[in-house]
């Protein structure tokens, strides 16, 4: 059976899907949706997940959506190069960190990133503030956790750094822009604010087959194609 995804580039959601195909060395057909033009809310898509969000992810001849059940699929259905841990209690860490940061951290994230993708920062920076007062400190627990660890999780590449990840760079990327120079100023740079996170970074990007999952369009700010993710929804 072939594996085929269904993504939408600089989608922390579908980024996590991509790298955790990698990592398990797994084949599959990739097909970037153009989100300018509806393409996850075609017809076909629609009858694969009926709330028109990706990634999406056909294993054959079964369809799997939401990204963190599509990990869990994953691992369940190829063990090989696991990425929930090699116990239960280790695997109860793994989903109990995701859990915690899809609750806490997600929704501040997803205010900042698309306050700032979107030209809105002026007119909603108390809340933005604020916002980055809570990122800042799941940020902190994040830097404990690898000031310990070289990974999230213990000391291997778990389904929590491939959850995580993806959030650390879109929002890096955002800071990075002019009119967000306020608000990052106390998370950038990350070598210096928060160094165990900058490491793993590091590690994470020095990883085979990262290359692979990076966002098209950040290849190329200047001209971003018509795939690209401007605004981050709930599983985009």
């Amino acid at each position: 059976m072939a594996i085929t995804l269904y993504w939408g580039s600089g989608s922390p959601y579908s980024w996590r899907i991509l790298l955790a195909l990698e990592h398990k060395g797994l084949p599959y057909e990739s097909h970037l949706l153009h989100l300018d033009k509806q393409e996850h809310q075609s017809p076909p898509m629609l009858k694969m997940n009926p709330r028109g969000r990706l990634p999406v992810l056909k294993d054959g001849d079964y369809v799997v959506f939401e990204s963190v059940a599509v990990l869990y699929y994953l691992d369940a259905k190829y063990p090989a190069t696991p990425i929930f841990g090699l116990t239960p209690e280790e695997a109860g860490v793994i989903m109990r960190v995701i859990c915690e940061f899809q609750t806490y951290a997600e929704p501040a994230l997803s205010r900042i990133v698309n306050a700032i993708f979107e030209g809105g920062v002026a007119d909603a920076f108390e809340e933005l503030s604020d916002a980055m007062h809570v990122v800042g400190r799941e940020a902190r627990t994040i830097e404990g956790r690898l000031s310990k660890e070289q990974w999230i999780v213990g000391a291997h590449y778990s389904a929590a750094d491939m959850v995580i990840f993806p959030w650390i760079q879109v929002l890096r990327r955002a800071l990075n822009r002019s009119a967000a120079a306020e608000l990052g100023a106390r998370f950038l740079p990350m070598d210096r604010n928060y160094p165990a996170l900058a490491r793993w970074i590091d590690r994470i990007e020095a990883l085979p087959g990262y290359s692979r999952t990076f966002p098209p369009h950040w290849r190329e700010p200047a001209a971003a194609p018509a795939a690209s993710v401007t605004s981050v929804s709930p599983e985009t």
